[in-house]
């Protein structure tokens, strides 16, 4: 088609000069080595959202994709229309949870690098996505995780111990070491087994929904993802099924702006909001200030209600950072500019909840600094408690025939012979 190219130019066989076509690869603001920038966004004021009626259309909520619900100001004050007034007691454990995240994550962390576990991931500066949610549902809601949401389990007052066992793959573990640590599966809890895969657990949340609401029942589900999981098929699978049936579900993506190595634009945020996911599928889309509780909180009751009030789904984009690496295998020193995470324009999220505390005058830095050692000596006992049960570089904690069971409700024949066999063998040879 193209005759020839000269100076740039390209003329195509009509005689036409077409100037060459480019593909856009996406650049981060900053690199290593470079200034931190986030001028680019643009943070409207705290109470610059209006709250629509949880009944409202999908089709007239389009400004609420692209906007950013907040409530607390840059001094800590809760302020417009999405404030959702809560009481003392509830702000306080709101705090107690956010930070007791923290230091759970801290804790493991250090286990990680001590050698007691192979793998971890801190949720830091994201515990209110995860708190915020955890308090604004009902216990009883079905929760669908992604690897980033330990938040939840301890906002519904779980077992650390329980969790730390996990962590550790030890005979403590529910898992029996079957999984990667930190994918926790708490039934009990109302949270469902975290899968390595991403975003399988979207259709899983749809799918539950949708069962709940075929058998005339009052939970709802919630799930979670990355932004950067918003390009696998699973979650446009999820869209459709929830959009047709109107299934009363809450769909968070959480933008902390990372993958593992890469950054949100890859994913599309420089083209549009990741909220904007849900205009194209008819369901109501809501963009939130990720790094403010109180936010997430009112953002995810306005989801709640309006899907026990059979209004169908609503999508979430949690807008937030990630602060450590995506992993302890990770190195965030290798692709991003130090500076970002302190110059994060959101602030973290403990620090403004605390303020917000301190200017209602029920707490303040005396008290904040003793729940902080109280929250580090409990997890500190717990890990201990724990590790009484064994690490991973112990080796196996669990009977060989454990990788048999808990498959099917009763081992079939075949599998009772090749566990048998195994037995056998590992007998034979001394083991």
């Amino acid at each position: 088609m193209t005759d020839s190219i000269e100076s740039g130019a390209v003329t195509d066989g009509q005689g036409r000069n077409l100037p060459p076509l480019q593909l856009h690869v996406p650049e981060p603001p900053a690199r290593p080595g470079e200034s931190a920038d986030f001028t680019h966004f643009d943070i409207p004021a705290a109470d610059a959202a209006p709250r629509p009626d949880e009944a409202t259309h999908p089709s007239q909520m389009r400004d609420f994709a692209y906007g950013l619900v907040r409530v607390l100001d840059e001094d800590g004050h809760a302020v417009g229309a999405w404030d959702p007034k809560l009481p003392a007691d509830t702000l306080l454990r709101m705090l107690r949870y956010m930070a007791l995240t923290r230091a759970f994550d801290g804790r493991m962390f250090r286990a990680q690098r001590q050698g007691k576990t192979s793998f971890y991931m801190k949720s830091t500066g994201e515990e209110a996505v995860s708190i915020g949610a955890a308090l604004a549902l009902s216990r009883d809601d079905m929760c669908f995780p992604s690897y980033r949401q330990q938040g939840i389990l301890i906002a519904r007052d779980w077992s650390i111990v329980d969790m730390m066992n996990q962590i550790y793959s030890n005979k403590g573990d529910r898992m029996k070491g079957r999984q990667l640590p930190i994918m926790y599966s708490a039934r009990e809890a109302g949270f469902f087994s975290i899968s390595g895969n991403l975003t399988t657990q979207y259709p899983q949340a749809v799918g539950w929904a949708m069962a709940s609401a075929a058998k005339g029942d009052t939970r709802i589900a919630a799930t979670w993802c990355g932004e950067g999981s918003t390009a696998e098929g699973d979650f446009h699978s999820a869209c459709t099924f929830a959009s047709v049936y109107r299934a009363p579900v809450i769909m968070n993506v959480v933008n902390n702006q990372w993958a593992i190595s890469s950054f949100s634009g890859f994913a599309g945020a420089e083209a549009t909001t990741f909220a904007a996911r849900a205009i194209g599928y008819g369901i109501a889309g809501l963009r939130v200030d990720g790094n403010d509780v109180l936010a997430v909180y009112a953002a995810t009751r306005w989801a709640a209600d309006r899907a026990r009030a059979n209004g169908g789904p609503t999508l979430i984009e949690h807008f937030t950072y990630r602060v450590e690496g995506h992993s302890t295998s990770d190195d965030p020193t290798a692709y991003r500019s130090a500076e970002e995470s302190s110059q994060w324009p959101l602030g973290d999220p403990i620090a403004r909840l605390k303020q917000h505390c301190i200017n209602l005058g029920i707490w303040d830095e005396e008290r904040h600094a003793a729940m902080d050692q109280q929250l580090a000596e409990m997890v500190r006992d717990a890990a201990r408690e724990a590790e009484k049960n064994g690490i991973l570089g112990h080796g196996l904690h669990h009977p060989m025939e454990s990788m048999f069971q808990d498959v099917f409700e009763d081992m079939p024949w075949h599998l009772q012979e090749q566990q048998q066999q195994m037995l056998d063998e590992w007998k034979a040879a001394g083991l």
